[in-house]
């Protein structure tokens, strides 16, 4: 079965392929405006059929785009399951066969945008593994390729999906991304025009009923008549006091008097009623079960035309729930929402007023983070929630808090054996946490320490040194043997000290060493390498790097490198190559800052090569990934620095189009003489070669070395045998 536009095509056609990004037409982007106008004239108008104006859009998009059908999905909060809302152009036959859809990793483009609350492409539905758990539809109505927009929520929650799917197989260009943008735009303003019609509709049948909306209002209301008898209550002062109300006509006020307030209370109380003709304020009253109940009471005067009292009107809100609300946020602030368990804010307060002194046990779990990529967060959420409830188990003495994601803490009053306690907890978790019927061994990572100041810090410090030892292991604070520390402190002082005076003095600057061409046997390219000058003494980054990451300095050093770079290179006809960090991705300035170094002195980005740790490269935030691949569209060429390293990801390598891999060092000093060195090496000069991707070697410090690192193919050789770093070239 096919769903076809007038002149359906097979998914046999082939599209051009997809170029850069490019900026959006005049013809496109009046397209767009027309179809917001169009959409918003039909919401301005007030109508109420919004099922006419989501097919309405729907039949506009699919006009942008020929060949497609639009559809619309919402999330059903009680089931999680996703229905077509609105789908002119597919037959019943076909929305059936959608409906009931579950968001997830292989629920098609729609249940991959509400899953990942993120804009989905997929050009190719019949072998992308995100339309694994519903090809069959795909095949059946010819889907060749689906493109779906979230549609979210005032709280940017994804609630829905709004797709263009196509009978052709295609990528997305900037247009097409944009009308689903816009489209899921409008739609969410087209169903938040209709929540506020469902709302003023409300209101005006709640106008309608203020007649009888003082009988059944939440607020109790008392009349009574000039003599301060009462004549009326409501049906909120029965729920609230407990008193129907034929028990208390005729009767004082005074019926639900507690005796907390004093005769003074009362008579100011009068005193302001007979002079002003009102008073509000909080009172203490008694229900008829006895119960106290706290009040804000409005007392009114109610006269006549003439001015002569009639009656005396009473309106109270039970403060009662909310006091409790109140210290029910209170224990909120002190206790983690997701297992119950009080927070790292009380455990502070609780160290602060530990007099006696005690013994903190933190508690890591091991491997978390991969439980919660290979299952879901929800699914990890659930697992902290079976490792509290099994802390809990332990003896009364031990009372445990959770911390941190998955971090959780005991404390014990007084100096106890933090040794034992942490057996104990093992003993404990040597069965298995079940969750939806899988089955996990939980292990902990622990720091402990004992005594009466400085608690937390001193486990914070255990933990890390336990970690450094590896995974379920444990380390106990010890002043002489962890606070050896300070020798870093005072070093990290010392160069965070020197590199600012040395930055603000311009003493921070680029070395240059040469990188030869293994083909002409000439020095072509450059890397920049920074180096801090201090009293006639170079030094290079291996004394000052660890304080100016952690004194945030790393972005300025990378702008002085690359000024100084470009500087250098300026009116040369060799090439550039420079570091940059995953703290420069963060902050995102580099392509602007690139590209105003380039046009300031005249350098072509094609004749800069960007060097990145291996690590940023495979496994580096999206955000990261989005600004290389930018960067390389500019014309800056990529390089993988210390390959070899860390996690080796060819399948980025290659994602982002990487010009140069440079072999880490460790590899090539010994190569000579380790077989292990040599093989990574070759497999490493194998990958780069079918890739297409140049080889550099670094550290090529003799002619052995060098001999094998041509025999292999490398293309550039970097190390002292041919240069060594020089204040200019």
């Amino acid at each position: 079965m096919t769903i076809s536009a007038d002149n359906p095509q097979t998914c046999d056609a082939v599209c051009s392929p997809v170029q850069g990004e490019v900026p959006l037409t005049t013809a496109e982007m009046e397209d767009i405006l027309q179809l917001q106008q169009a959409i918003f004239a039909r919401v301005a108008s007030n109508a109420n059929d919004y099922q006419s104006i989501l097919s309405k859009l729907c039949e506009l998009a699919e006009s942008l785009l020929p060949n497609s059908v639009a559809s619309i999905m919402m999330l059903d909060p009680e089931t999680g399951l996703m229905n077509v809302l609105c789908a002119p152009s597919v037959p019943q036959v076909g929305i059936d066969a959608l409906q009931g859809l579950k968001p997830g990793a292989t629920g098609g483009s729609c249940g991959n945008a509400v899953f990942g609350n993120t804009p989905v492409y997929v050009q190719d539905t019949f072998t992308d593994p995100r339309w694994e758990s519903i090809r069959q539809i795909a095949l059946d109505f010819n889907l060749c390729s689906c493109w779906s927009n979230p549609i979210r929520n005032e709280q940017e929650l994804a609630i829905g999906s709004f797709a263009l799917s196509s009978f052709e197989h295609r990528a997305p260009t900037e247009f097409h991304k944009r009308i689903l943008e816009v489209g899921a735009s409008m739609i969410r303003i087209v169903l938040s025009h209709r929540a506020q019609n469902e709302r003023l509709e409300e209101n005006r049948r709640r106008l309608e009923l203020m007649g009888t909306a003082l009988s059944q209002s939440t607020e109790g209301v008392i009349i009574t008549d000039s003599q301060n008898r009462i004549a009326e209550t409501n049906q909120a002062f029965e729920a609230i006091t407990g008193y129907r109300s034929d028990e208390v006509l005729g009767q004082n006020p005074s019926v639900l008097s507690s005796g907390k307030q004093d005769k003074m209370f009362y008579t100011r109380m009068w005193d302001s009623l007979n002079s002003n003709g009102h008073w509000h304020g909080e009172i203490v009253n008694r229900r008829k079960d006895g119960s106290l109940i706290s009040q804000w009471m409005s007392l009114n005067a109610i006269r006549n035309t003439e001015g002569e009292l009639q009656n005396y009107v009473a309106v109270f809100t039970d403060l009662t729930e909310l006091k409790a609300e109140r210290e029910k946020r209170l224990y909120a602030l002190e206790h983690d929402q997701l297992t119950g368990l009080p927070n790292k804010s009380r455990l502070s307060f609780l160290l602060d007023d530990a007099e006696q002194g005690g013994s903190l046990l933190l508690l890591n779990v091991d491997n978390f983070s991969y439980i919660n990529t290979a299952y879901g967060l929800a699914f990890g959420d659930q697992l902290l929630c079976g490792v509290a409830e099994r802390l809990q188990q332990l003896s009364v003495d031990a009372r445990a808090f959770r911390v941190n994601a998955d971090e959780f803490a005991l404390y014990f009053d007084g100096k106890v054996d933090l040794e034992a306690q942490i057996a104990q907890v093992r003993q404990l978790f040597a069965r298995q946490i079940e969750v939806e019927d899988l089955g996990f061994n939980i292990t902990f990572t622990f720091g402990g320490a004992s005594g009466h100041q400085g608690l937390f810090g001193q486990a914070i410090q255990a933990l890390r040194k336990a970690r450094e030892q590896g995974k379920n292991r444990f380390h106990l604070y010890d002043a002489q043997q962890d606070e050896p520390d300070q020798d870093k402190r005072f070093d990290y002082i010392h160069w965070n000290s020197l590199l600012h005076a040395a930055l603000s003095e311009d003493r921070v600057r680029p070395y240059f060493q040469g990188i030869r061409d293994n083909q002409s046997g000439e020095i072509t390219r450059y890397e920049a390498l920074v180096r801090l000058e201090h009293e006639g003494e170079v030094y290079t980054p291996y004394r000052f790097l660890n304080a100016a990451r952690l004194s945030g300095l790393m972005p300025e050093i990378a702008r002085r490198v690359i000024d100084k770079g470009f500087a250098e290179i300026a009116g040369k006809s060799c090439l550039l190559s420079v570091n940059i960090t995953e703290e420069d991705l963060n902050q995102g300035y580099l392509a602007a800052y690139l590209d105003e170094k380039s046009a300031q002195y005249g350098v072509e980005p094609s004749r800069v090569t960007l060097e990145i740790l291996e690590g940023v490269s495979a496994t580096g935030k999206k955000n990261h990934i989005k600004q290389l691949s930018a960067l390389k569209q500019r014309g800056y060429q990529l390089a993988i620095d210390d390959f070899g390293t860390e996690y080796s990801n060819f399948e980025r390598i290659l994602e982002l189009n990487v010009d140069t891999v440079k072999i880490d060092a460790k590899y090539i000093k010994n190569i000579a003489e380790d077989k292990t060195s040599y093989e990574v090496t070759r497999a490493i000069v194998f990958f780069a070669k079918n890739a297409g991707i140049e080889t550099v070697a670094e550290f090529v410090h003799n002619e052995a070395v060098q001999a094998i690192v041509s025999d292999l193919g490398i293309e550039y050789s970097q190390g002292y045998l041919f240069s060594e770093p020089a204040p200019s070239i």
